[in-house]
């Protein structure tokens, strides 16, 4: 049991490793919190125009910066919308780039867009299925039927894990083939280039940490439901 804890633990660690990198580079760039004259939504806001996107709104959310390709909009978090930063001006280009993925017919976007709304209720399925198991157990007394159940429960968690993989080639397209182009187009400092990318590059690998952390859940209920 010892041995299995500080497996579990190492495990822990590794998966949380990304997304603690992802949030370090966000944090550190956010200052000096007034290095460029526009905020994130105004630059935002400035690029879709350029772009011929004016449909496209650039909203502030509680939930995380992201791009709402059935609403068509930017969603910004509040230090990303109204702050003046380096990580909020490239955040805001990066999620312009999915934009224009979008009106490009960017298919990656699409599959994962698809893919979310069947994972979300996979993911949820395949929780209420193995959390039922004890319970089936002991209705059915027949270890045998719950076989396909367990396959299910972990078939509904693993679909989290496939759309983080599908997001990956789309976020990396959003940063390095849309937003950085944009962002040298003469809105970033020179100086600013490098730590640009970096940004970008922690954008992108931000659901590379959500893959391992939906990984390490999987393989926690592997070793709970091994006889």
């Amino acid at each position: 049991m010892l041995v299995l804890l500080i497996l579990a633990g190492v495990i822990l660690v590794a998966a949380s490793v990304p997304g603690l990198w992802v949030r370090w580079v966000m944090r550190r760039y956010h200052r000096p919190a007034d290095r460029y004259q526009g905020t994130g939504a105004e630059l935002a806001r400035h690029l879709l125009d350029r772009l011929e996107l004016s449909e496209v709104r650039v909203e502030k959310t509680q939930q995380g910066d992201h791009y709402d390709p059935l609403g068509q909009c930017v969603r910004l978090s509040s230090d990303n919308h109204d702050g003046r930063s380096l990580t909020a001006v490239t955040v805001a280009a990066h999620e312009v780039g999915h934009a224009v993925q979008d009106a490009m017919g960017y298919r990656p976007l699409h599959w994962r867009t698809r893919l979310a709304r069947w994972a979300s209720a996979g993911q949820r399925m395949g929780v209420a299925l193995l959390l039922s198991l004890p319970v089936l157990l002991a209705l059915t007394r027949s270890p045998a039927l719950l076989v396909p159940m367990v396959a299910l429960g972990l078939g509904g968690l693993a679909m989290g894990v496939l759309v983080h993989l599908v997001t990956l080639p789309t976020e990396l397209d959003a940063s390095f083939r849309r937003a950085l182009p944009l962002l040298e187009a003469g809105y970033l400092r020179p100086e600013d280039r490098p730590h640009a990318r970096r940004i970008l590059r922690a954008a992108a690998l931000t659901y590379v940490s959500a893959a391992a952390m939906s990984l390490l859940n999987i393989w926690l209920w592997l070793r709970l439901l091994r006889p």
